[in-house]
């Protein structure tokens, strides 16, 4: 790579850097020390859906998505590109949305920090219906469909899904109040699941799951958090699973 490059990516970089901390003194200005939390997810909740760095910068200077926001009121967000363990040390909660698939060392890594007493709220989308401007097979857009066998056979789990079911988004009574879903998947419960306790929602939306000294909350739709659509009704929804997780 040519020097000047170089130097200009690093700017870029940098310039990223110093945005989020700004963001990170603004937060922090209230004199409430906030907890931590890692956001691991392929949706765009952090970041727009941009094409290069500059439309990265631009978002930047534009408003968060709504659930970036609805987060950063309640914690110390830290966005995560992988779940190795050197990266979710350190983490006492977690918020995994839509993941791509995890490599082995993920899976054994985030199972790990999980008995040891971490706290995940794991949305995963059999049949992810949040709009994209990215074509089908194009890296940059979310996963459709969502790859998180190994993990759930772990907690033992499996994720089904209905392809009979209407494609209308429709609202169903979730934990904490009406909760919208789309295509939504459902759980059941395997074999395995090795010191694994798990509890379904009357319609298997919602598997709420005590593991080793941790606590895994899982979603199997990712409706509620479909950032082109802030309405109250998925604030409320999002903000009784975090209040479930805590």
């Amino acid at each position: 790579m040519p020097l000047l490059n170089k130097a200009a990516l690093l700017s870029a970089f940098l310039l990223l850097a110093g945005c989020a901390a700004s963001e990170e003194e603004a937060r922090g200005g209230s004199g409430i020390e906030q907890e931590p939390l890692g956001l691991f997810t392929s949706l765009p909740i952090y970041w727009a859906e941009g094409q290069d760095i500059a439309a990265m910068l631009e978002s930047n200077s534009q408003e968060p998505s709504w659930v970036r926001s609805l987060l950063e009121e309640r914690y110390d967000l830290t966005p995560l590109d992988t779940l190795e363990k050197d990266a979710i040390d350190g983490l006492d909660r977690l918020v995994i949305a839509q993941p791509r698939a995890l490599a082995p060392s993920e899976n054994v890594a985030l199972d790990e920090w999980v008995r040891g007493g971490g706290r995940a709220l794991v949305f995963a989308d059999p049949f992810l219906t949040q709009h994209s401007e990215f074509a089908l097979g194009d890296p940059r857009r979310p996963f459709d469909v969502v790859l998180v066998s190994p993990i759930l056979a772990r907690w033992g789990l499996t994720l089904e899904f209905d392809d009979t079911q209407s494609q209308d988004e429709r609202v169903v009574a979730g934990p904490d109040g009406d909760f919208p879903i789309q295509l939504a998947g459902r759980f059941a419960l395997g074999d395995g699941g090795e010191d694994a306790r798990c509890s379904l929602s009357s319609d298997a939306l919602v598997a709420d799951c005590a593991i080793g000294a941790g606590r895994v909350l899982l979603v199997a739709d990712a409706a509620v958090l479909d950032t082109e659509s802030d309405d109250a009704q998925r604030r409320a929804a999002l903000s009784g699973l975090l209040k479930r997780l805590d």
